[in-house]
C-alpha cells in the first residue's frame, strides 16, 4: 500500500486557487506592461501587448527557430543526462572512483562558454552540433549531482535486507538506491530542462544558420526589442511546459512518503588518511586531465597555432616566454572576476533557499513563483544582462544580481525538493503533539533539505563563474570574462588558455571549499551521504 506524498487539496479550493493564480498572473503582467511603458525609449523593455504583436507578425519565423533549437536541445537534453546517470552509478559502485569523477566532470562543467563555444565549431562545423554539445554539457553536471544524493539516500536496513539474500552492490543500485534516487532525478532534470534550452541558443551564438539563438543574436544587433522579448518569452514557454511535465511525471511515479533515513555515523577519518586520500585523488586527477587534454589536442588534430598543451599553460603562467607579463594581467582580472562571483554565489543561495523554504510554508504562492523563477533562469543571459545593468548600472551590483540570478534557480528547486523528502511519520509525531509549523521546518525540513541544498551548492559553483565571466563579456566590459573575449578576437591564445585554467581552478577551489563545509555537517544530520 502506497501513500501520497501530500494531501489532496479539496475540491472546493481547487476553483478558488485557480482564480488566485489567474488574478496574481493578471497582476504581474499589469506591472510588466506599466514597466514597460515607464522605459520607453530606453530600448530594454518591450511591453507584454508588443510582443504579442511580434509573436503573432513573426509566427512563422519563430516557429521554424522553435523546431530547430527545440531538437537540438533535446538531443543534448537525452545526451546529457543519460551521461549524468551513467557517472553517477559509476560513482556509486566504484566508490574510490567517485572524487575522480566528479572532479573531472566539474572541470569539464566549468570550461568558459567563451573558449568552448568556437572551438566545438571547428570541431564539430555546420549544423546542430555545437548546439547539442553545449546543451548537453549544460545538463550533465546538473542532473549528475542531485542524483547522487538521491543514490545515498536510503536507510541502512534496506541494503541489509537485499545483502541478506546474498546479492551485492549492483543489486542494490538497482532495486534500492535506484528507486530512492527518483525524486532527485525528477529535481535534476526539472534543472535540467532549462539550461538544455538555454545551452542549445548559446550554442547557436556560435555561428549556426538558424535557431531561437540565431534569431535572438540579429534582434539584439538590430535593437529590435519586441523581437528579443517575443524570443525570450516563447524560450520561457517552453522551460515552464517541460518543467510542468516533468514535474507531472515525477508526481505519478513517486507516490510513496519519503522515508526516515537511519544511518550509522562514521567517524572523522585520521589526518593521516585524509592526507593520503586526497593526494591519491589528486593525483589520479591530474593523470586524467592531462590525458583527455593532452590526448584530445592529439586526436582531434588541433592547430598548434590556437590549441595550448598543459606544458605551455604552466610556461605562461611561470612567466618563461615573457616575464609574468599575461599572468600578472590574467591575475588581476581573475581577482575582479571573484570579487562579483562570490557575493552573487552567496546571494543566490540564499535567496533560493529562502524562497523554497517560503513556498513550502504558502504553498499557493508557487504557482505563480515557479514561472517567474523559470523564466529568470530560461531568458537568454544576452537578454537580461542589458536590462539589469541598465537598471543596476556596470558596476559590482548589476553583475552580482546577474550571478545571483543563475544560482538561484537550481538552488530554488533542490531546496523544495529536499523540503518536500521531509518523512512524513517524523512531521506526523510533532503535529499529534501539536508543533507549530517553524518547529516543524527546524526540527524536520530543513535537516531533510541539507543533502539537497549542499548539492545545489555545488553544482552553483561552476554555474556562478559561468555567470560572471558571460557577464562581463557581455556587459561590464571587466574581470576574466571580458579579458577572454579580447584575447579571442586578438587571437591571443596564451591569455586564452590561462583564463580556461584559471577559470577553471577557481570552480574547482570554491568546489572543494563547499565539499570541506558539506562533510562536516552532513557526518552529523545526513551521515549516509557519506561515501
Amino acid at each position: 500500500m502506497t501513500q501520497t506524498l501530500a494531501p489532496t487539496a479539496p475540491r472546493a479550493t481547487v476553483p478558488r486557487r485557480r482564480f488566485e493564480i489567474a488574478l496574481a498572473l493578471v497582476a504581474l503582467i499589469a506591472v510588466w506592461e506599466l514597466a514597460a511603458r515607464l522605459l520607453t525609449g530606453a530600448y530594454v523593455l518591450a511591453a507584454p501587448s508588443e510582443v504579442v504583436v511580434a509573436i503573432v507578425d513573426n509566427a512563422a519565423l519563430l516557429g521554424r527557430a522553435l523546431a530547430a533549437t527545440g531538437q537540438a536541445a533535446l538531443a543534448g537534453f537525452v545526451i546529457g543526462n543519460l551521461a549524468a546517470v551513467a557517472l553517477a552509478a559509476l560513482a556509486v559502485l566504484v566508490p574510490r572512483a567517485e572524487r575522480v569523477v566528479t572532479v573531472v566532470a566539474l572541470v569539464v562543467f566549468c570550461l568558459p562558454l567563451v573558449a568552448t563555444g568556437p572551438v566545438l565549431r571547428v570541431l564539430l562545423g555546420p549544423g546542430d552540433g555545437p548546439a547539442i554539445a553545449l546543451a548537453a554539457l549544460a545538463v550533465y553536471y546538473t542532473t549528475m549531482i542531485p542524483v547522487l544524493v538521491g543514490l545515498r539516500a536510503v536507510p541502512a536496513g534496506w541494503f541489509d535486507l537485499v545483502h541478506s539474500y546474498g546479492r551485492g552492490e549492483a543489486a542494490a543500485l538497482r532495486y534500492v538506491r535506484a528507486r530512492a534516487s527518483v525524486p532527485y532525478l525528477v529535481a535534476g532534470l526539472q534543472i535540467a530542462a532549462p539550461a538544455a534550452f538555454l545551452g542549445a541558443m548559446v550554442g547557436e551564438f556560435t555561428g549556426a544558420e538558424s535557431g531561437l539563438g540565431v534569431l535572438t543574436i540579429r534582434a539584439s544587433r538590430d535593437l529590435d526589442i519586441e523581437l528579443t522579448w517575443a524570443l525570450a518569452t516563447v524560450a520561457t514557454i517552453v522551460s515552464v511546459v517541460a518543467y510542468a511535465v516533468i514535474g507531472a511525471i515525477g508526481r505519478r511515479v513517486t507516490t510513496e512518503e519519503p522515508p526516515i533515513i537511519l544511518a550509522h555515523a562514521r567517524p572523522p577519518a585520521s589526518r593521516r588518511n585524509r592526507l593520503r586520500s586526497a593526494l591519491s585523488t589528486t593525483l589520479w586527477f591530474i593523470v586524467v586531465i592531462v590525458v583527455l587534454w593532452w590526448g584530445g589536442i592529439i586526436v582531434t588534430g588541433l592547430n598548434p597555432f590556437f590549441a595550448r598543451t598543459p606544458v605551455d599553460v604552466i610556461r605562461i603562467l611561470a612567466g618563461v616566454d615573457d616575464g609574468g607579463a599575461v599572468r600578472d594581467e590574467l591575475l588581476g582580472a581573475l581577482a575582479e572576476t571573484a570579487a562579483l562571483a562570490i557575493p552573487g554565489y552567496l546571494a543566490g543561495l540564499a535567496a533560493g533557499a529562502g524562497l523554497a523554504i517560503l513556498l513550502i510554508l504558502a504553498p499557493r504562492a508557487e504557482a505563480v513563483g515557479m514561472p517567474i523563477a523559470i523564466a529568470l533562469r530560461a531568458v537568454p543571459i544576452v537578454t537580461t544582462a542589458p536590462l539589469v545593468v541598465l537598471l543596476l548600472g556596470r558596476g559590482p551590483v548589476g553583475g552580482i544580481t546577474l550571478v545571483a540570478v543563475m544560482v538561484f534557480f537550481p538552488t530554488l528547486v533542490s531546496c523544495l525538493q529536499g523540503l518536500r523528502q521531509a518523512p512524513g511519520n517524523a512531521l506526523d509525531v510533532l503535529r499529534s503533539y501539536a508543533a507549530p509549523t517553524r518547529t516543524q521546518l527546524v526540527r524536520v525540513r530543513i535537516p531533510a533539505m541539507l543533502p539537497a541544498f549542499f548539492a545545489a551548492a555545488r553544482m552553483s559553483v561552476p554555474a556562478a563563474v559561468l555567470a560572471v565571466t558571460v557577464v562581463e563579456w557581455l556587459a561590464t566590459g571587466s574581470g576574466i570574462g571580458s579579458l577572454m573575449a579580447l584575447a579571442a578576437s586578438r587571437s591571443g591564445y596564451d591569455t586564452l588558455a590561462g583564463a580556461v585554467v584559471l577559470v577553471t581552478a577557481l570552480s574547482a577551489l570554491g568546489y572543494a571549499a563547499v565539499g570541506a563545509i558539506e562533510t562536516r555537517v552532513l557526518r552529523v544530520y545526513a551521515p549516509e551521504q557519506q561515501a
